[in-house]
């Protein structure tokens, strides 16, 4: 069990150390500082366990040799066997306590002396640039005496214990930034829960086959780690454990190029990353091709497929930058829809779809995690809708999982799991869950950040088990993919008055008056009365007034009613009464029936008529909905879990709550009687 408050004070007592950096940084730069400096001290920490390893074995193998010879072939055997190698002999506290003049040229030495998945995750941070400035500032050796004394090693620090620390500074590091870059760090209690609903096939006692995880924006690793580490805890043995390190292959790609720094030093670390799979975690964008008209790299793993996915993709991020080489992969990867440039959380969803395993091939499942906004945004035939439609016409979508709020440390939205298989079982096919997990937590002892709320292993448990069971009950329901899919009907209705008679109604004509415009609200409203104001160029007025029936255009009626004044009219060409009348200043008013145009969703399995019927209570013109296709009506489809689970809860009777208002006006008069005698 974590102690999350003893990881907190050592974020809090690392933050003080930032603080050190106040006058010569601003606070959004804290970050690039410190957290390096944090993941090089880790590296270093594990890199003297492993000589410690390496040198017991030698001393175990090796009945004669000197110190000097020892210390050269522990050398050796770390450069040969250790990925994150280091060349040189500096460490922090050597740096430290040499030349207090020479500090940046020995710690320049150090980094370099790194290996070279070292040295890419450095640059990554842009570090050596950072130093410059610490050194500019006078503050080099105090951020490394931050660290030098802390033990990063993983005898001290799981990997998971270690980012929660890293999460936590971030938290303080990037209180408004996360706002603008929809970057929400995911608690591990989550990833946990969407971890096990994935129902990784792998056991680690008999497994030979190597399965994959992928994550499109893998952050700083978590997702992919706790995978990892919940397979390696089924692992009763050594030999299991080892068959997990081996055969359970992590991938992944981050945009941002400190998460991706850390992201891979944390693998690395952990032995998911060699020489021979180093690019099992890339950096670029995941959402657009790889190709080099792009400004920016694109999707690196595109064209593999994975047996497991998971990711927790920005919240709303605004993608209009790259609008252009997502739309590259507009006939093949998002053919289903390319929604809105505010948000590309489906866009990630269609990329996994995409490099999902078919069922024949042992088929795929992912786990990502959505705000609100994938459940339901875009209109019926919108972008957002058909991404809906695509997964459910071909049965991808197993379970959604509603989670509580105040789970992030940045944010206390709710949040929601997605649970996606192209090989269901036959009990489940057809069919999609939702599982109402809103009040499965418990307040935590200390508030991280916005996280006030945490899932412990009762709720976990409790989550995992509707799920297994797969039946409904009051907090899990299951749908048919009608359930979700509605039309969108549009409805003309005669509006009545209080004595429920069809209302007429006089209005302004409030477009141009021409012969097309008038036709259109006959259309609309069949025949209307019109007072027309004609005002000539010199200045005089002619108010006419007539019926329009449609029978013959506007201009005529109009030609026809001024011509009952001015004999000249009647003799005047049409093609010249329309350009006199071009000249003219026109008005009018319409007396026509008091038509309404609404809009109406209604249910797949509601039969259209009787509920326009039933919801309209006027007398229906018409009514109809787009197609598209030929004959194929276009249907909306939308995720609403608040509504499916919503029980209403009638409000007090008026005499209770007028008591209960008289009770507490009695307790306030008390309390005013009491204050007065201590006046």
């Amino acid at each position: 069990m974590l102690n999350k408050e003893n990881l907190n004070n050592l974020a809090a007592e690392l933050w003080k150390g930032a603080i050190k950096l106040r006058g010569k940084f601003k606070a959004y730069e804290y970050q690039s500082v410190i957290l390096p400096m944090i993941m090089i001290r880790r590296i270093e920490c594990m890199l003297i366990q492993k000589r410690n390893e390496i040198e017991e074995e030698l001393r175990k193998s090796t009945s004669k040799i000197t110190e000097a010879e020892l210390k050269k072939k522990v050398k050796q055997r770390e450069i040969l066997t250790v990925p994150y190698h280091n060349k040189t002999d500096w460490t922090l506290k050597k740096i430290l306590n040499d030349d207090s003049t020479q500090i940046e040229t020995h710690f320049r030495e150090y980094l370099t002396g790194f290996s070279d998945i070292i040295n890419e995750i450095i640059d990554e941070f842009n570090y050596r640039e950072t130093i410059s400035k610490m050194v500019k500032a006078n503050r080099l050796d105090s951020i490394i005496e931050l660290v030098n004394n802390e033990d990063f090693s993983t005898q001290r620090l799981s990997n998971i214990e270690m980012g929660y620390v890293y999460e936590e500074l971030l938290q303080r590091f990037t209180q408004d930034d996360a706002k603008d870059t929809g970057e929400h760090f995911t608690p591990r209690e989550i990833i946990r829960i969407m971890v096990e609903l994935m129902e990784i096939d792998f056991n680690p006692k008999t497994a030979k086959q190597a399965i994959s995880i992928y994550d499109p924006a893998c952050g700083t690793g978590g997702m992919l780690s706790v995978a990892k580490e919940h397979l390696m805890d089924k692992g009763k043995t050594e030999t299991e454990q080892q068959n997990v390190q081996t055969l359970v292959q992590l991938f992944g790609q981050e945009y941002l190029g400190q998460n991706y720094a850390v992201c891979k030093t944390d693998l690395l670390l952990r032995g998911d990353l060699d020489g021979s799979n180093k690019n099992n975690i890339t950096k670029g964008n995941s959402l657009i091709p790889d190709i080099e008209s792009s400004k920016e790299p694109g999707d690196k793993h595109y064209g593999r497929q994975f047996d497991y996915m998971i990711s927790n993709p920005p919240f709303g991020v605004d993608w209009s930058e790259y609008k252009t080489d997502v739309e590259k992969f507009g006939t093949t990867r998002y053919k289903a829809g390319i929604p809105p440039t505010n948000d590309g959380s489906l866009l990630f969803l269609l990329s996994m779809i995409e490099k999902m395993k078919p069922a024949k091939d042992g088929g795929s499942k992912i786990s990502i995690l959505f705000n609100g906004s994938p459940l339901s945004n875009g209109d019926c035939g919108g972008a957002e809708s058909e991404i809906r439609r695509y997964i459910l016409e071909r049965d991808l979508l197993d379970c959604i999982v509603m989670i509580p709020d105040q789970m992030f440390y940045q944010t206390p939205i709710y949040t929601y799991v997605w649970v996606l298989n192209n090989k269901k079982e036959k009990h489940k096919q057809g069919k999609v869950l939702i599982i109402n997990a809103r009040q499965q937590f418990e307040k935590e002892p200390k508030s991280f950040g916005n996280k006030r709320n945490r899932i412990t292993e009762t709720h976990r448990k409790w989550i995992i088990d509707q799920y297994d069971n797969w039946k409904p009950n009051e907090f899990c329901k299951v749908f048919s993919k009608e359930d979700f899919s509605y039309h969108k009907v549009k409805v003309l209705f005669w509006q009545t008055d209080e004595n429920e008679k069809p209302m007429w109604i006089d209005e302004p004509f409030t477009v141009q008056l021409n012969n097309s415009n008038v036709k259109k609200k006959f259309d609309l409203y069949g025949d209307f009365e019109m007072t027309v104001t004609v005002k000539e160029p010199k200045g005089k007025e002619h108010q006419l007034k007539f019926k329009f029936d449609g029978e013959n255009t506007f201009e005529t009626l109009v030609k026809k009613e001024l011509s009952k004044s001015n004999k000249k009219m009647k003799d005047l060409a049409a093609r010249e009464f329309t350009t006199w009348l071009k000249n003219c200043e026109l008005s009018a008013t319409y007396y026509h029936r008091h038509y309404i145009e609404d809009v109406e969703y209604i249910p797949f399995e509601e039969d259209i008529e009787t509920y326009i019927k039933r919801e309209i209570d006027k007398p229906i013109i018409r009514w109809d909905y787009t197609a598209k296709d030929g004959d194929k009506e276009i249907l909306g489809y939308e995720f609403l879990p608040n509504k499916y689970f919503f029980t209403y809860t009638p409000p007090q009777a008026s005499d209770v709550l007028l008591q209960e208002f008289w009770d507490l006006e009695k307790e306030a008069e008390k309390i005013l009687s009491s204050i007065k005698q201590l006046a």
